[in-house]
């Protein structure tokens, strides 16, 4: 053998081993995994858990914990012993997953969830210097544009503000500063927003546990999200879209409160008889809101409290109201609340049937006129029952408008259990939170200077709990409390974590992938990548015989070189990669054919076998090199410009042009210049 040859040889011989070991983990990790569901099972048919009770564990670390809480005596023990089994497994799978090739969201199901920015509300908060309805017109009137015939938001934004002849820097800017330079600082900071949001959703995505999940920004306002093998989808959904902006805020004192809701009644009263608004209101002192008294209910409507000013669209809705029948005439607001007894004493709450007409009438300007400016009701976020047959309440807080303090002060959160400060909490969920330096001197001074006043914890717009202040708190420490599940407060005890989102969310677009589907396309996947190779090398073998098989054996290190390469790069495998991967064994061999029929066309002319096979390859390979690398360049430029599936249909057809060039013409060259050196071979099979 030729020195050359078996440096070839060699390097080829490197190669195949190469790929195989980088190919070990992808095989080997599909059967730990079939290992750890029939684990998984046995567990859950020992322990009554459920298959995502279990997987959630798993990733949580408390799997042990858990089957304490579920096994007794001697199925404890066999449990606890599958359990370390399992989680052993779990980690070796993990150690391995990080070396193989992924399946995409389409092969082992999941979630494809696609976000629209909401920039009209980020123009409207924080980045607004001043805020009025001329301002909250032109950012609906921009949004309804949009929806309506498209564009770029910020070319509709200015516009919209040179049609109302209304320059930028009355909201946006420094005064005098043109509106082009503030559109480009708006964008700018707009791109801003959505960067710090695409991290804040890693961060998230990352604790919940999902392996690889794919994140990206999208056109200048979307976010696409690919969750691949999620066992909770709304789980996941409720954690990616929640804003969890944080705020401290004070509760104001009762006094305050009460003149507030005599100040709505008079104007309610005044909306339905068209009374003097200065004639006098009876003192809050009736059942429903000042001792806890049972109030005397009776059912009125939606005319009945807005004097007939109801709207059409609520015609359809139930409008039947549960109000207290010895206040309403006089307190027609105030009579649509109560004031519970025992944990629930002294706040006031909302029977759900009265929720929605609640916030209407806090909606209604003659309300909003008469609310503190310094001052906002605010809902709590989860319902209470008191009791049994007593229904559902809804708190309600007035709180100062101005927060204390801010989540972005907060240090850490975690999940602790009560210890039982009273009665009702002890054993619930708790989220126990730290400030960091700044935060912890702020938090001290404002328990110090409030002490025997409530501190709501504020979270979306929502109140999660609100504490009385009982003395000072120098360390910074703070809890949330009430927590429906233990699941809810690691939720949020998570996002809390992340930090909150610089802006809102909305869903556009949401596509589930069951496992099922999963398997069901990678079954399909496999049969017609197994049936079309099976064609070619029939094909080839028929054809052109022995140099069919020579061409086979290349074709099927084509294949090994593709899956290693993927598996080197950790790349994702999804069916428009398999399909990629099926028009890659096509155009493998047609290389091979190229070559084949020029050394047909050599042989017929007379020339020796070997001086017909040096004149094929050499002839063939500029026609093989100008095919492949236009069709490269087709790939590449749908790689860098497409998306998703387009994106992984391109990469797996590049690797494979490099990979199919390498094969036919490197490797059938060397398989064939090894046997005729060694061989005095009078004829080619070809």
């Amino acid at each position: 053998m030729q020195r050359n040859h078996l440096i070839k040889l060699v390097f080829v011989i490197a190669l195949v081993v190469v790929a195989s070991v980088s190919l070990y983990p992808t095989f080997r990790i599909g059967k730990l995994q079939e290992k750890e569901q029939n684990l998984s099972k046995q567990v859950s048919d020992m322990t009554g858990l459920g298959l995502g009770e279990i997987s959630g564990a798993l990733t949580e670390g408390n799997l042990e914990s858990l089957i304490r809480a579920k096994s007794q005596g001697d199925t404890l023990n066999q449990a606890l012993s599958l359990g370390s089994k399992l989680i052993a497994l779990k980690t070796k799978i993990k150690n391995i997953e990080g070396k193989a090739i992924r399946r995409g969201l389409d092969l082992q199901g999941g979630t494809y969830l696609v976000y629209e920015v909401d920039l009209p509300q980020l123009l409207r908060g924080e980045l607004a210097k001043n805020k009025d309805e001329r301002l909250e017109d032109i950012l609906k009137a921009t949004q309804t544009e949009l929806e309506e015939s498209g564009g770029t938001f910020f070319d509709v934004l200015q516009d919209n503000f040179a049609s109302r002849n209304i320059h930028l820097n009355r909201y946006y800017g420094r005064r005098g500063q043109a509106d082009d330079d503030i559109i480009k600082e708006l964008k700018e900071q707009a791109d801003d927003a959505i960067s710090r949001t695409l991290e804040v959703l890693r961060n998230r995505i990352d604790q919940f546990g999902v392996s690889e999940p794919s994140i990206q920004k999208e056109g200048n306002r979307r976010i696409v999200i690919e969750l691949a093998g999620i066992q909770d989808i709304q789980r996941a959904k409720s954690i990616i879209n929640t804003t969890a902006l944080l705020e401290f805020k004070l509760v104001k004192d009762p006094e305050i409160v009460w003149s507030v809701l005599s100040d709505i009644d008079r104007v309610l009263r005044t909306k339905r008889k068209g009374l003097d608004q200065k004639e006098a209101v009876p003192k809050a002192d009736s059942a429903n809101v000042a001792d806890g008294g049972t109030a005397k209910e009776q059912e009125v409507s939606l005319n009945d409290l807005f004097g007939g000013d109801a709207t059409e669209e609520t015609a359809e809705e139930d409008t039947t109201l549960l109000v207290d029948q010895s206040t309403f005439e006089e307190r027609p607001f105030t009579s649509l609340l109560r004031a519970l007894s025992g944990r629930y004493s002294n706040v006031i709450t909302v029977p759900a049937q009265n929720i929605g007409a609640v916030q209407r009438a806090l909606q209604l300007p003659e309300v909003r006129s008469v609310i503190p400016a310094e001052a906002e009701f605010v809902f709590a976020r989860q319902t209470i029952s008191p009791g049994q047959d007593q229904g559902e309440f809804q708190r309600l807080y007035l709180l100062k408008k101005e927060p204390e303090l801010l989540g972005a002060m907060l240090k850490t959160a975690d999940v602790q259990i009560g210890g039982g400060d009273s009665n009702f909490s002890a054993g619930e969920a708790e989220v126990h939170m730290e400030l960091n330096g700044d935060g912890t001197k702020i938090f001290a001074r404002v328990t110090g200077m409030n002490v025997g006043k409530q501190l709501a914890i504020v979270l979306d717009g929502k109140v999660a709990s609100a504490p009385n202040i009982k003395e000072k708190i120098p360390s910074g420490s703070a809890r949330i409390d009430g927590m429906g599940t233990m699941d809810e407060a690691k939720d949020l005890a998570l996002v809390l974590r992340a930090g909150a989102l610089p802006v809102p969310l909305h869903v556009i677009t949401e596509n589930t992938v069951g496992p099922s589907l999963g398997q069901d396309s990678i079954d399909k996947g496999q049969q017609s990548a197994i049936i079309g190779l099976i064609l070619v090398v029939l094909f080839m073998v028929i054809y052109y015989r022995g140099s069919g098989a020579i061409a086979d054996f290349a074709l099927s290190l084509n294949i090994v070189f593709v899956l290693a390469v993927m598996a080197g790069f950790h790349a994702t495998l999804t069916m428009p990669g398999i399909a990629g991967i099926i028009l890659t064994v096509g155009m493998a061999v047609d290389a091979n054919v190229l070559i084949f029929e020029r050394i047909r066309e050599e042989l017929r002319t007379g020339k020796t076998i070997r001086a017909a096979i040096d004149a094929g390859y050499n002839r063939a390979f500029k026609t093989i090199l100008d095919a492949n690398v236009t069709t490269l360049i087709t790939a590449v430029v749908l790689y860098s410009f497409g998306t998703g599936a387009i994106r992984g249909f391109a990469l797996t057809l590049s690797i494979g042009i490099i990979a199919s060039m390498f094969t036919a013409i490197v490797v059938t060259r060397l398989v064939f210049d090894i046997i005729t050196s060694r061989y005095a071979i009078k004829k080619l099979s070809i």
